[in-house]
């Protein structure tokens, strides 16, 4: 409660963002950034000693939102501010996000109207629209992200859409996946070099790489090494830009002994079409069209890869399936997850194993399997064959009289008593003499 300053640091590069006065009186919250540096942080730390003053006086330090400050004009403000902080087709993405869910939802209101019922509201809505739980999440963030500049900007006091999963239902983190097997893995490539060999080279890349279409289309010569047999992951190719990978980050996948034959066969082949072209230097792109140009992704997809499927009369899969192929033929020749985390590129392997971890093989059964090889270097004796006593070391067998006396007088069956009176001087007079036996 009360008036705070602190500094506010970015969670990706870890550069200051400057000094902010944070205010929290009565179930309000205000944030507001005043400066950087140590002329920043004093004039934050002079600011809030003021508005201390203010609220010991009782006195408003909350404005009002500002006129006109309704959802569809500081959505367009967002979208601006955001553009050259987020790849393209991310940006994108949250046109298409606003034009399809947060504008008929909130269009006419003022961004103070909207409540946490209302966003409530809207998840429940999408998810009545079968819309899938990631969806649903997805442009709930959406909102919150431009709720978050709107605090930072003054003109509300709290962000009410932030962490949507306290009530979203949890959704499953298995993706569904729909991988080749290895003989459907090796029908598909033996049709491909048959019918349209100028293809061979770009899925047998698919199968033996995980790399994605964007991720294919973009690779250049020089991601190539063929003496070290791997490939640098540098560049992705989506909505009609080339741009980073979708982790941000490159990444280096081995290359098999064949792929790297083939590979450098195309090579070859390009350096000689090259040349009856006319062309002044080789094209940068490993996979091109005629024309030396990155080809279409439309056309790949729909054309070449589906009509490959229908010839061979595969089930019908998804480009992206091969990626996942790839993956899961790993893990079930026993290659470790970490292994095929590092060549497909995930953030952690948490995101592995929630994708393929039910497709490691027999490792729970060969565990339980152990326990029946311990169990059976035990065999307990049968009655019809007891076991023989060993009569040096063990003493000879109690007569059943003397079992029945030493039960009598508290005995049972061991060699000392139960019966306190037998171990007592004065319970000699009392009890009977033991038995001879």
């Amino acid at each position: 409660m009360g008036v705070t300053v602190r500094e506010r640091f970015d969670k990706k590069t870890g550069e200051s963002k400057g000094w902010f006065i944070f205010i929290n009186h009565k179930g309000k919250r205000k944030a507001k950034r005043v400066g950087e540096g140590e002329l920043g942080k004093k004039a934050a730390k002079d600011a809030a000693s003021k508005l201390q003053a203010k609220l010991a006086l009782g006195e408003q330090v909350f404005n009002e939102p500002k006129a006109g400050a309704l959802f569809e004009n500081y959505a367009q403000t967002w979208l601006d501010r955001i553009q050259h902080t987020r790849k393209h087709s991310t940006h994108q993405d949250y046109q298409i996000m606003l034009n399809r869910e947060l504008l008929p939802a909130f269009k006419g209101m003022r961004l103070g109207e909207i409540t946490r019922e209302r966003v409530k509201e809207l998840a429940i809505a999408g998810l009545k629209k079968e819309h899938s739980h990631k969806t649903v999440l997805n442009y709930i963030r959406g909102l919150s992200s431009l709720l978050s500049h709107a605090v930072e900007d003054g003109l509300i006091a709290v962000n009410p859409a932030l962490k949507p999963g306290k009530f979203l239902p949890k959704g499953s983190k298995r993706k569904a996946i729909n991988p080749f097997t290895s003989e459907e893995v090796a029908l598909f490539l033996k049709v491909t070099g048959q019918h349209i060999p100028q293809y061979y080279p770009l899925f047998l890349c698919a199968v033996r790489t995980g790399l994605r279409m964007g991720e294919l289309l973009a690779l250049q010569w020089s991601d190539l090494d063929f003496n070290g047999r791997f490939i640098d992951v540098q560049r992705n190719y989506t909505r009609g830009q080339v741009t980073t990978p979708k982790s941000g980050e490159a990444r280096r996948v081995d290359m098999s002994l064949e792929l790297r034959q083939v590979l450098r066969d195309l090579q070859t082949e390009r350096q000689l079409e090259a040349t009856v072209k006319g062309w002044d230097k080789l094209p940068p792109w490993v996979f091109c069209n005629e024309d030396g140009g990155i080809l279409d992704p439309s056309n790949l997809r729909e054309r070449v890869f589906y009509g490959i499927l229908k010839t061979v009369g595969l089930r019908k899969v998804r480009f992206h399936d091969l990626r996942h192929t790839f993956a899961s033929l790993l893990l079930q020749q026993g290659e470790s997850p970490v292994y095929v985390k590092e060549q497909m590129g995930h953030s952690s392997i948490q995101v592995t194993v929630d994708l393929y971890g039910h497709l490691i093989p027999g490792g729970n059964k060969q565990a339980v399997d152990k326990l029946d090889t311990v169990a059976k270097k035990v065999e307990p004796a049968t009655q019809a064959q007891p076991a023989r006593r060993d009569t040096k070391s063990s003493p000879p067998p109690v007569p059943v009289k003397c079992l029945m006396e030493r039960e009598k007088f508290g005995c049972g069956e061991g060699i000392r008593t139960l019966d306190l009176r037998v171990m007592s001087p004065t319970s000699y007079r009392t009890a009977p003499p033991r038995s001879a036996c």
